[in-house]
């Protein structure tokens, strides 16, 4: 079965008109999310450090890193906005493989953009080809190969990236079969770097990997024809099992990007039941969350494999802890960015509650599905059954709150008028004739000023 061939052929042959309108749009919704996460987060310091590192051998100015007045070439770009759209951990969710699809896609495209004429349709159709690729590679896997401890966002992510920039490169079958060979090849991220800056460095480096690859490919460097299928090949190396079919099966009949997800807690998906019953109970009776003597979760087993952190030390460690998550939901209300901060994870009051949850495995759980159960320091027992997370396919985020959540994260960099300018830019992506107007509008006010 030439697996890798048919996945490249069908992204050549792709035409827009062939997408239907229910999948575009949702396309539309998964960049707006993107670009709220991207701006929103770059001044973390996890993009500070990176441009500080690499910032002084960049090449010509190329291209935005978006949300600051700095201007790199297209493969730091690509690095820096993927880190950017990951660090917070609020960027969207596929959730049959736990890939984050519009990082190591859109931090690519966006930067070739700024660098070749493209429109905003052409763009929206490589951004859903290229999660398209992704996705169907990370089903084939999935869930093998995540639980090894490979970072599928980072190792699959690098083939989307691949074939999305190729698509806008004008790539023949060759050429994009090889751009998939030289992605594959560059395909990595450990779990184990959950909590640092190195796992919102996966999706960055897969797109800046793929860019790489797809403009490699343009000018006939070769590869393997079989990366993906192949005995020494992606997913006979790094996965004990695959199934071929769920990459070549319905190809332009079903799209992944329909059921992409959207988060409302900034943190791990698996924790977001906790949250959520935490929340409900925390509303529904008026909890100050100091009430609380203990709190009992029963969980599927993901949540501690992922999200084990008893004692996290930095914020980007309480993203990847249940106990803390769960600490702030109750006192809060809320698990965005702001209750993952360095010195929430260190507040007397939040480890108070954090120390008193625990968690019981019941495998027979979905991963959005969970049970909470309070017990109050005058006796009373309150309980609520998760059956599925806000934010899931089965409760999903409405447009009002994807836009509400791009202001919460965007409003800070740009102000809430420019925000708002913005927001309203990105949905009409389709009708624009420059795509990277998006990342003009995506400036600070000044830098803006100046470029004008």
């Amino acid at each position: 079965m030439e697996v890798t061939r048919t996945l490249a052929r069908y992204v050549v042959n792709s035409k827009l008109a062939d997408i239907p309108a229910d999948v575009r749009r949702e396309a539309v919704r998964s960049v707006v999310n993107w670009l709220g996460c991207a701006v929103g987060s770059c001044r973390h310091e996890a993009v500070d450090c990176a441009l500080a590192g690499l910032g002084p051998f960049s090449g010509p100015r190329q291209a935005s890193v978006l949300g600051r007045e700095e201007k790199v070439d297209i493969l730091l770009a690509s690095l820096l906005n993927g880190i950017s759209s990951h660090v917070f951990d609020f960027d969207d969710t596929h959730l049959k493989t736990i890939i984050h699809p519009a990082g190591p896609v859109a931090s690519a495209l966006f930067p070739l953009a700024e660098y070749m004429p493209v429109t905003g349709a052409e763009l929206l159709h490589a951004f859903i080809l290229g999660v398209e690729v992704e996705c169907r590679i990370g089903n084939a896997v999935y869930p093998e190969h995540y639980e090894v401890g490979w970072h599928i966002t980072g190792t699959a992510g690098v083939f989307g990236s691949a074939a999305a920039c190729g698509k806008l490169l004008g790539l023949d079958e060759q050429q994009m079969t090889w751009a998939l060979g030289i992605a594959g090849t560059q395909s990595s991220g450990f779990r184990e770097m959950f909590g640092t800056h190195c796992k919102s460095f996966h999706p960055g480096r897969a797109a800046q990997n793929g860019l790489s690859a797809a403009l490699l490919a343009q000018k006939n460097f070769t590869s393997s024809n079989q990366v993906i299928e192949a005995k020494r090949g992606f997913a006979n190396v790094m996965s004990t099992k695959r199934n071929y079919a769920e990459i070549t099966e319905n190809l332009g009949k079903t799209f992944e990007v329909s059921t992409n997800s959207y988060k409302p807690f900034a943190c791990g998906i698996v924790i977001h039941p906790s949250i959520d019953g935490c929340v409900q109970l925390k509303k529904e009776n008026k909890l100050s969350g100091a009430e609380v003597e203990k709190v009992h979760l029963t969980v599927p087993h993901l949540v501690l494999e992922l999200t084990g952190k008893r004692t996290p030390q930095v914020g980007l460690e309480g993203k990847f802890s249940v106990f803390h998550s769960c600490a702030v939901a109750l006192l809060f209300g809320a698990a965005g960015e702001k209750e993952y901060s360095d010195a929430m994870v260190r507040d007397p009051k939040v480890i108070a509650i954090r120390d008193r949850v625990e968690c019981t495995i019941d495998d027979s759980l979905r991963d959005d599905e969970c049970h909470v159960e309070l017990t109050l320091k005058d006796g009373r027992v309150l309980k609520k059954y998760v059956e599925h997370a806000i934010g899931s396919r089965e409760r999903p985020m409405s447009d009002d709150d994807v836009n509400a959540k791009f202001h919460v994260l965007v409003d800070d960099i740009l102000g809430q008028e420019h925000g708002e300018r913005l927001l309203k830019l990105c949905w009409s992506i389709e009708s624009l004739k420059d795509a990277a107007e998006l990342c003009r509008q995506s400036l600070p006010a000044k830098a803006e000023r100046r470029r004008a």
